[in-house]
């Protein structure tokens, strides 16, 4: 706990040392009505959850550096007290060094705080070298991104792009204005190494880029496909990603397109495969694989999304997931938008889990949600 709260203390202090900085402070907070994270288990939970996240990033001529830290708030006694949240407390991030206090209980609430990034570099013409809690991004999927095994986006969660930060060394070199060579050096919790190697080049056509992965734990390769189809305005793109474990061994892949129409209409289309499939025991099992988010209950899903902005304060997104199975099912998330103006944002939501018990998504149950969000 002292460790914690020190480096959560020393990354504000931090902050204010240097001359040239910006900084944010954001409020979060959700209303959610959530259903069980537990197969057929019917159970609602009604809770509010609000995070406060203070955000500096700095700049001296070549030198960056970026501190993000969060105090977490779940209010809600029967949500704090579920199977549900004992199961989202053993998620954390696989880092050598503890990036969150332990929860605290107080009345009916539990609160914590975390660094969720802190890292600096440095940037010229040709070298981009950053250290840190950081994020690698790998993969070009708008919905799945199969290669990346460091920071996925979950589409299934609240905030898809929330993910755990890595404490890695990341080098990339610009060897020309056509491609470039990027190598990540990542330490684990238990102290072991993640390896990444990624080559990326643009063609007359299209971009492309192969992936390499290698842990104690893992070993993958990948590539990546993205470009416009011709003159349409049509953006296609593909990834695909062979992953070997002890355990298991399998291929994945998706294939994708976007299209933006003048009306302010914008849609994605995107398919994923997966060459094996996994029980929801063996998913539940390893929640803390490093190849957990490919984990999948199909082989096959297809998904589109759709937004469209009413006017300059009214936004609606709809995500569509059909899972392909001997009981097919699907995962519907609805959202509408408020922007009351640069600092105040509502939303409300749902993610509506349709099928039958037997299937993916319907063993599962919906969620309703409101959100406000305050930055200053």
């Amino acid at each position: 706990m002292k460790v914690n709260v020190t480096i959560f203390l020393l990354a504000i202090f931090t902050c204010n040392l240097l001359a040239e900085y910006d900084y944010t402070i954001s409020n979060t907070n959700f209303t959610i009505s959530q259903g069980s994270v537990l197969p057929q288990d019917e159970t609602t939970y009604l809770y509010n959850y609000n995070r406060l996240r203070y955000r500096g990033d700095y700049y001296r001529k070549n030198y960056f550096a970026t501190a993000i830290a969060d105090v977490v708030n779940y209010l809600g006694d029967e949500y704090v007290n579920s199977p549900s949240f004992k199961y989202v407390e053993l998620f954390k991030a696989d880092t050598p060094f503890k990036t969150q206090t332990s929860f605290h209980s107080y009345n009916n609430a539990i609160v914590y705080a975390k660094l969720y990034r802190l890292y600096g570099g440095y940037e010229d013409e040709y070298n981009r070298v950053v250290i840190g809690l950081q994020n690698i991004s790998m993969g070009v999927g708008r919905i799945w991104t199969p290669t990346n095994l460091f920071n996925p986006r979950n589409s299934y969660a609240l905030e898809p792009d929330e993910t755990f930060g890595v404490a890695a060394l990341a080098y990339t070199r610009h060897i020309d204005d056509m491609s470039s060579l990027t190598v990540v050096a990542s330490q684990k919790a238990d102290n072991s190494f993640k390896y990444a190697g990624r080559y990326t080049a643009s063609l007359n056509i299209s971009d492309i880029a192969i992936n390499l992965i290698h842990s104690n734990e893992t070993d993958m390769a990948g590539f990546e496909i993205e470009g416009n189809l011709a003159d349409t305005g049509v953006e296609v793109r593909t990834e695909g990603a062979y992953i070997k474990t002890d355990e298991f061994h399998f291929f994945q892949a998706i294939v994708g397109a976007d299209y933006g129409f003048v009306n302010g209409v914008n849609v994605i289309f995107e398919a994923l495969y997966s060459s094996k499939t996994f029980s929801i025991m063996e998913i539940m099992k390893n929640y803390d694989s490093e190849i957990a988010p490919n984990l999948l209950y199909s082989h096959f899903y297809g998904a589109g999304s759709v937004s469209y902005s009413f006017n300059l304060f009214l936004d609606a997104s709809l995500l569509y997931i059909e899972s392909f199975n001997e009981h097919n099912s699907r995962f519907i998330s609805p959202t509408l938008t408020y922007t009351l103006n640069d600092y105040n944002t509502f939303s409300i939501g749902a993610m509506l889990q349709q099928g039958s018990n037997e299937s993916e998504f319907g063993m599962l149950s919906n969620s309703y949600y409101f959100k406000y969000s305050l930055s200053f």
